[in-house]
């Protein structure tokens, strides 16, 4: 049927909403641990995913291979759980990696900083019996705030408030937890974000691009150069320097999925020596 990606502000209950929708549609509802749990058959690190998971990337991190390797490990585990359709993907970028798929359906929940506050208070009270100091929590909430757009501004490059990436923006404030789950299970079911086999080409375009990034990031001897992939109905076409394009063309037919590789040779320098 359709592919749904909620972003979500903490304190408006965007889980509770994806759960809700998931079990009504009866759809798989994807988190961080099923994306954890993914990426680690591509030889994560736990402790290193949940860093770059979590919080925003250091300085130095944004230079580090090992890093780009693990975002691209992540980005492939994405688009594979979309591959299969039928899904609610909570977070994780989802709403920038499967822009330009028309049965992709991406929401955005959002409320007032200072109602926010108030949510997370009240249901941390619910959870554990005790009730957090409210200065704690405006600080603890704006602090997920900065880290969420840090993420997706070093990640993708863009604005996680930016309404553009997003077909629908709902006010939790105004919109309740169920009228919401309505609102998106009414627009999933139109005829315009139903599933072609044209959509899925795409989504299996892009995994398969993603694939073969993740082994020319892992390779020892591809790691280290910048190589742009792109892929179509199993057709991988690579863009390098000629350094890089020498060993990049065997790794790229080594993965499932490939039926031919092409290369375009641009002149792009290595990465630094001190960070390879």
């Amino acid at each position: 049927m359709a592919i749904v990606t909620i972003s979500h502000q903490m304190g408006t209950g965007g889980p509770e909403t994806g759960l809700a929708l998931a079990k009504r549609l009866d759809y798989r509802y994807v988190d961080q641990d099923l994306i954890s749990d993914a990426a680690r058959r591509y030889g994560c690190v736990e402790e290193k995913l949940s860093h770059l998971d979590e919080s925003k990337p250091s300085l130095f991190e944004r230079f580090d291979v090992e890093t780009r390797r693990y975002v691209t490990v992540i980005q492939t585990a994405l688009l594979e759980f979309a591959e299969a359709d039928n899904i609610i993907l909570m977070g994780r970028g989802g709403q920038w990696l499967l822009r330009g798929i028309p049965h992709v359906l991406r929401v955005r929940i959002t409320e007032r900083f200072e109602q926010r506050v108030r949510n997370w208070v009240r249901r941390t009270a619910e959870l554990t019996g005790e009730t957090p100091n409210q200065r704690a929590a405006t600080d603890f909430v704006r602090r997920d705030d900065n880290d969420r757009a840090g993420r997706m501004k070093y990640l993708y490059e863009v604005d996680i408030a930016d309404p553009s990436l997003y077909d629908v923006v709902i006010n939790a404030e105004k919109v309740a937890n169920d009228a919401t789950v309505e609102l998106i299970e009414g627009l999933i079911r139109r005829p315009e974000f139903q599933t072609t086999d044209t959509a899925r080409e795409v989504v299996a375009s892009r995994t398969l691009a993603s694939r073969v990034q993740v082994a020319l990031a892992t390779h020892p001897e591809t790691r280290k150069h910048r190589i742009t992939v792109e892929a179509s109905e199993g057709i991988v076409t690579l863009e390098g320097g000629a350094a890089a394009l020498d060993h990049a063309v065997e790794v790229a037919r080594s993965v499932p999925g490939v039926r031919l590789v092409k290369t375009k040779q641009v002149e792009i320098p290595p990465i630094p020596p001190f960070v390879a």
